[in-house]
């Protein structure tokens, strides 16, 4: 469900609670209060010898053999999706650059994407809450928001349409995508996912900021209170972002249940083969197993190296698209649980030259919740 909308006082609440519960040790490495954060050598989360490298493409703003070269933002491609932790170090600096820690995690996990922000993240980094910035008016969770919601919020944190973004996640690549894909959709092309996410930036022995600074905070805290101003119809401002809506980008219910008759978009799902086939359970209450008729399932781990949690290069990735029988000549759409993992999916296509990819937003929570659309199962 999408999280509770909170003012500016409510937000600090948030953030102050999330630090009291942190055990001492923690709070010996997380300096809250503190105007200016310090930064703390990163414990990596695996070590060196079982992260495997890959040979990247060309397009690749950076390599691990170059690590310590001087790069430029201009020298990172729109038509690569994502840039290596040792590209972002070089131009962590830039005035134009802004960095969106997006982490969000399955209920499940039982993980507070705030507790951690505020423990580890990449200096400089901006909280982006995934649930907070969504549409309001629905029950579904993190759906997008209107485009006036949107520029709100992402103003609210300072960005604007001359910044390039990287976005990163506590997984390495999950939620992050979804974000890279809502920039898309407002018209942001200059944004990458950080390959690997802050596991590879810690592994790589970079630096964390350990606490979280007053100005992140309000931020984080404005931009929340910008998405409630918006649906209540009150002013805010100022507006820094404009939008430019790409709709060919995001798909809704109905455009799904056509498709099913005409066939003109290959419709891809990222969950789990078991949900897929409709042998295991949804993981929310009141949604039916299966998937929709026509359908192919590529689940989203299947894009990602074992070991790193980056994105397999293009010649791997083109391999497992081959093998569901996916065109590279024929629209794609994508979908998952809850509109989040069917941006990896987009995320791997775009790697592969397809940037027109659209997401099913409401996904299977909404598709398995309706009473009146297909749902398939796979034999045993």
């Amino acid at each position: 469900m999408a999280s509770t909308i909170f003012t500016k006082t409510l937000l600090g609440h948030r953030f102050i609670h999330s630090f009291s519960s942190l055990t001492p040790k923690s709070q010996f490495f997380s300096s809250f209060f503190t105007k200016r954060p310090f930064s703390v050598r990163a414990i990596p989360a695996y070590t060196a010898q079982n992260v495997k490298t890959t040979s990247w493409t060309t397009r690749m703003a950076s390599s691990v053999v170059a690590r310590r070269a001087t790069y430029s933002t201009k020298s990172a491609s729109t038509n690569e999706p994502v840039v290596s932790v040792d590209w972002l170090y070089d131009n962590l600096k830039d005035p134009d650059m802004k960095v969106l820690d997006a982490s969000w995690y399955m209920p499940d996990e039982q993980r507070n994407p705030i507790q951690e922000y505020q423990v580890a993240h990449i200096p400089g980094a901006l909280f982006f809450d995934v649930d907070g910035i969504s549409d309001q008016t629905t029950k579904l969770p993190h759906m997008l928001p209107s485009e006036e919601a949107f520029a709100a919020a992402v103003s609210a944190l300072g960005i604007q349409n001359k910044d390039d973004l990287v976005v990163y996640d506590g997984k390495g690549i999950f939620s992050a995508a979804r974000v890279w894909w809502m920039f898309r959709v407002f018209g942001h092309d200059r944004i990458w996912v950080l390959d690997g996410g802050l596991p590879r930036w810690r592994a790589s022995g970079y630096d964390v900021e350990s606490s979280a600074s007053s100005d992140a905070i309000l931020k984080a805290s404005a931009a929340t209170e910008a998405i409630e101003k918006t649906y209540q119809g009150l002013s805010v401002g100022p507006i820094t972002f404009q939008t430019k809506f790409q709709p060919h980008l995001v798909w809704n219910l109905d455009q799904v249940k056509k498709n099913i008759e005409e066939k003109s978009h290959q419709h891809i799902d990222a969950r789990s083969k078991p949900r897929f086939d409709g042998a295991a359970p949804e993981p929310r209450k009141g949604i039916r197993s299966g998937h929709v008729p026509g359908s192919k399932c590529i689940p989203f781990g299947q894009l990602l190296d074992n070991g790193s949690h980056t994105l397999l290069p293009e010649d791997e990735l083109k391999k497992r698209f081959d093998q569901e029988g996916i065109s590279s000549e024929s629209p794609v759409v994508t979908s998952c649980g809850t509109g989040v993992t069917a941006c990896i999916l987009a995320l791997g296509l775009h790697r592969l030259g397809k940037s027109d990819v659209a997401v099913y937003d409401g996904s299977w929570t909404e598709w398995g919740a309706q009473s009146d659309t297909q749902v398939e199962t796979s034999e045993p």
